[in-house]
């Protein structure tokens, strides 16, 4: 049993290695979360693109919207974890830290969910990818990989999606209301927005001002 046990660990660890190295080079066949959308919806739109095909408008607007420092932290933003933190022991608004890099472990390599459990092996797959990837491919590979509507994921299917063109002819107000569903898109939808995802799409459209691509 021991053994079983050793060689099935030394086994997971290959895999592992394999995967992040091969993350570098390619987009995942399939995530656990789009198998989720999948079975939920009985749909699953998707359509990975290169990281130039995206245009600049939809990367500025997901950036502001969900990590405006993302290509100056490591992995961690620990300023956003602590308030983060703060404000869900007030009893504010329930909302995470997590930086793109620790969404793209999530989504890249790991299921959606809160457990302690879960939220270590998303620490390891992020000082991972932060170490082997570089900003650009983990950015392209959150791009094409988060969920941006019931059964839809990346910004490329997701603008086919909501406005019928390519990710990178989104307008800057087109591609600031994609960004706003973050970071629950089951719920909110740009083409029948409440106040609240109004306030955020003029939010978004503002700090995009802010965005410097590298």
């Amino acid at each position: 049993m021991f053994r079983f046990i050793k060689r099935l660990f030394y086994t997971l660890v290959l895999l592992n290695i394999l995967g992040i190295a091969a993350g570098k080079f390619f987009n995942p066949p399939i995530t656990l979360t789009q198998l989720g959308g999948l079975l939920e919806y009985g749909k699953l739109h998707r359509d990975y693109i290169s990281y130039d095909e995206m245009g600049d408008n939809v990367k500025k607007a997901v950036l502001a919207s969900e990590d405006q420092k993302f290509f100056d932290h490591s992995g961690f933003d620990y300023q956003a974890i602590e308030k983060a933190y703060k404000d869900n022991e007030a009893g504010k608004r329930l909302k995470g830290g997590s930086t793109i890099s620790q969404q793209t472990a999530k989504n890249v390599f790991l299921w959606q969910g809160r457990s302690w459990f879960r939220k270590g092996l998303e620490a390891f797959y992020t000082f991972a990818i932060e170490n082997v990837w570089d900003k650009t491919t983990i950015l392209e590979r959150y791009l094409n990989s988060i969920e941006m509507g019931q059964g839809v994921f990346g910004v490329q299917a997701a603008a086919q999606y909501y406005y019928g063109k390519d990710a990178k002819n989104l307008t800057k107000s087109e591609a600031a209301w994609i960004a706003a569903v973050l970071p629950n898109p089951r719920k909110y939808d740009p083409k029948n927005p409440s106040s609240y995802l109004r306030k955020r799409h003029s939010w978004i459209m503002r700090q995009m001002n802010t965005i410097t691509l590298k």
